[in-house]
């Protein structure tokens, strides 16, 4: 299939690359800023509990402070803002706000919005739940913003590498959230080295191992 023929979400997924070289003081339209942010609090998340807060580093100087805690990763001071994704670990509070509305808006009934809260801070009684939902499902949102960058002509580049501990400490995070990913933003000074991806043949398996 062509790219004339593809359909342009699959071309974005596959012209997005990883980008660590910036244009130094670019500034990005606040729209657009707010067009990336929003697709990202578009992500789907499990019942709905939008496990996410979103901290937008935009200032020079506090990209370079948090230049050392990313391991001193260029593209953190050169790029036009870095966000980092933070997992709620306690996203169970959110649900009664959130089901509340959907019995307000007759999308479901008390008694059902009473039962899937019940279920919820049931699940939430695990320490081991609450860390794997708040690092898979702001993962979600980490994707929506990487691919809303790329669609409107930026890049970025998603860093696993970072001191989190440090991270917390510096940039005052509440003990609810925890740091999952740095996605740096901004305008690439050259072209993505684009990886290689095993076959797909290779990553598939069907019905068993």
């Amino acid at each position: 299939m062509s790219n004339a023929i593809k359909p342009e979400t699959i071309q974005v997924i596959e012209q997005r690359h990883s980008v660590k070289s910036y244009e130094k003081g670019y500034q990005i339209p606040q729209e657009d800023i707010d067009t990336i942010m929003q697709a990202a609090n578009d992500a789907p998340s499990a019942w709905n509990l939008q496990h996410w807060k979103f901290l937008v580093i935009d200032d020079q100087a506090k990209k370079q402070e948090l230049l050392p805690i990313a391991y001193n990763q260029s593209q953190v001071a050169d790029s036009s803002f870095v966000v980092a994704i933070l997992g709620d670990l306690e996203a169970n509070k959110n649900a009664g706000t959130i089901y509340d509305g959907a019995v307000e808006a007759g999308a479901m009934t008390q008694e059902i919005r009473d039962s899937l809260v019940g279920q919820i801070n049931g699940a939430y009684q695990s320490a081991e739940v609450a860390r794997d939902s708040a690092n898979i499902n702001s993962s979600f949102a980490a994707m929506n913003l990487m691919l809303a960058a790329k669609a409107l002509g930026y890049d970025t580049c998603a860093m696993g590498g970072f001191d989190k501990n440090k991270f917390v400490e510096h940039f005052n995070v509440p003990a609810r959230y925890i740091p999952t990913i740095l996605i740096s933003v901004g305008k690439a000074a050259k072209p993505a080295y684009a990886s290689g991806r095993f076959d797909l043949s290779e990553a598939i398996i069907k019905n068993s191992f």
